[in-house]
């Protein structure tokens, strides 16, 4: 209940920040190209809060925290008084129109900078992009234990996150790339990352796992977390032990404890397993037993699970920069995001991105706005500025009762050299009604999709 309750807070408070710079963007431009605005809302339906400013213009909170508008004077939805009539929006010039419609995108786009900017001043705590035990692609590749990544195709991984973003676009391709590697001694080295070796049907959700790598502060500590009754290791073994060696071979993680006990397993006879308890180090003979699993493996086991909740350690990379420094690296990020952002829609298009990775719905947002903000200010900043660039984008594309097909509508108004018939534009107006329920159908799919999983 309580993560359901942060999550529409957190939903709340994002979207009425975004859509208000959003319809600012429209309000700001239209008064200066002096269209009389008569409505800003925050929000559809009834009005929980509104007030009339001394410029007539009623400012309201509605009822529906899912979006807002601006509602300008407009001969083509009621009447206007002939003195008036300078002040509507459709009297305007075809470049005062794309200049009003064009400032919600770009108000959403200078938030987004803006956001980076104060999210690279804070400074935002991550893991450093050290790697634990490879395996599969990343294995065949070259990858090992204690590497860590450098840069990815020449673009600099500072942090998991950074190694996780970099590393998206690729794996949808199914495309080699290169990695620049450090390993635990400080050695570089480079190597190419076979991600075409990936399956088609590879979870596009699960990137980092389906290349076989794992960060190094996702790994299991080898402690006992509970003693199966009549295992190998009952009545010897308690929980809370932390295993450090089997049969003289030094034991790290918790999955080093399988293979050596499949080797032992079929060689036979005891061995000496150490562990320490309690500050103090005992060692006890065990004899692993065999075991066939459901799939019909034979395997060897001691009979004990791993703790069931891990403490992850502190994180130990920070992504911060002076005030004046960050300007740059903010604009840089922006425009990344933006060409990663623009490269997932083309992807979209062309089935490389699966369709219930497409479109996110609202309890997919709220989720991961609740995950983000709970990690401290700088990450709230963060998916505040995905998000917040989504918008830009997504309102852009030449969608009619989007801004985008506005603008559309406003440039072949350029060319021909007069408005489109009001036919035309119904006929658009229908056009996008069904287009944008369609991806309302499809984000709320992908919510059931997640719900379900």
């Amino acid at each position: 209940m309580t993560e359901f309750l942060g999550s529409a807070w957190w939903l709340v408070v994002s979207l009425g920040i975004l859509v208000t710079i959003h319809e600012f963007g429209h309000f700001w431009v239209a008064r200066r190209c002096g269209v009389r605005v008569l409505r800003f809302s925050i929000g559809f339906g009834g009005a929980l809060w509104k007030r009339f400013g001394r410029d007539g213009t009623e400012y309201r909170i509605a009822a529906i925290p899912l979006g807002g508008y601006v509602k300008m004077l407009d001969e083509r939805e009621a009447d206007v008084p002939a003195s008036e009539a300078a002040q509507a929006f459709n009297r305007q010039t075809v470049w005062k129109r794309i200049a009003i419609v064009a400032a919600g995108p770009a108000a959403n786009l200078v938030l987004c900078f803006v956001l980076l900017w104060a999210m690279f001043v804070i400074g935002r705590p991550d893991y450093a992009p050290v790697l634990g035990p490879a395996s599969g692609i990343a294995a065949d590749s070259g990858l090992r234990t204690g590497d860590r990544v450098l840069a990815v195709d020449g673009r600099q991984t500072p942090t998991w996150m950074e190694l996780q973003m970099a590393l998206l676009p690729a794996a949808l391709d199914r495309a080699d790339v290169p990695l620049q590697v450090a390993d635990a001694q400080g050695a570089e080295r480079t190597l190419d990352l076979r991600l075409s070796q990936l399956p088609p049907d590879f979870d596009q959700r699960q990137v980092i796992r389906s290349i076989g790598l794992v960060p190094r502060h996702f790994t299991i500590p080898a402690d006992v977390g509970r003693v199966l009754p009549d295992g190998a290791a009952w009545g010897t073994l308690a929980e809370g032990d932390r295993i450090t060696a089997i049969d003289g071979r030094p034991v790290e993680r918790f999955d080093d404890i399988g293979p050596l006990l499949q080797a032992l397993g079929e060689r036979g006879g005891d061995a000496m397993v150490e562990v320490t308890r309690d500050g103090e180090r005992l060692a006890f003979p065990l004899a692993p037993r065999e075991i066939t699993d459901d799939a019909g493996n034979r395997r060897f086991v001691l009979g004990i699970e791993a703790p069931g909740s891990i403490e992850l350690p502190p994180k130990d990379a920070l992504q911060q920069y002076g005030p004046v420094a960050a300007v740059p690296v903010a604009a840089r990020e922006l425009g990344h995001l933006t060409g990663q952002l623009a490269g997932m829609i083309q992807r979209a298009f062309t089935g490389r991105l699966a369709l219930e990775n497409t479109v996110a719905g609202p309890l997919t947002i709220a989720r991961a706005t609740n995950a983000y903000a709970s990690q401290g200010v700088a990450w709230y900043l963060t998916i505040l500025a995905l998000l917040s660039l989504s918008i830009a984008i997504l309102n852009l594309l030449p969608i009619p009762l989007l801004d985008g097909g506005h603008l559309l509508y406003y440039l072949i108004e350029l060319v021909k050299g007069s408005p489109l018939s009001e036919r035309a534009m119904a006929a658009g107006q229908y056009v996008g009604l069904v287009l944008l329920a369609s991806l309302m159908g499809l984000a709320f799919y992908n919510d059931i999709l997640q719900l379900v999983r």
